[in-house]
């Protein structure tokens, strides 16, 4: 199942690179969305989509308030993080 979500949330949609890149930096260190947005020269209201889509496909978490929440990936997302890998190397 996380393997289907992977392939259809970073590959199967036109945001799959940008999604690609949080998912590049959140596995250095957990980060907000503004944090994001800086070091990834995206607008605020763009991260945000796509963390909302990576959160409901179970691939992110959040932790702590709302606006200093930091993102990270899920238990399940880990458990899978050499097919991240495989599919970041397949894109690039």
């Amino acid at each position: 199942m996380m393997e289907a979500r992977l392939w259809y949330v970073l590959t199967g949609t036109r945001g799959g690179v940008n999604r690609i890149r949080l998912l590049q930096s959140l596995d250095e260190r957990p980060r907000n969305t503004n944090q994001l947005a800086e070091e990834l020269d995206l607008h605020y209201k763009t991260v945000q989509h796509h963390l909302d889509v990576l959160v409901d496909n179970g691939v992110l978490r959040s932790s702590g308030d709302d606006y200093g929440a930091v993102y990270l990936p899920t238990p399940q997302a880990e458990d899978h993080w050499d097919l991240v890998e495989e599919i970041i190397e397949q894109v690039d």
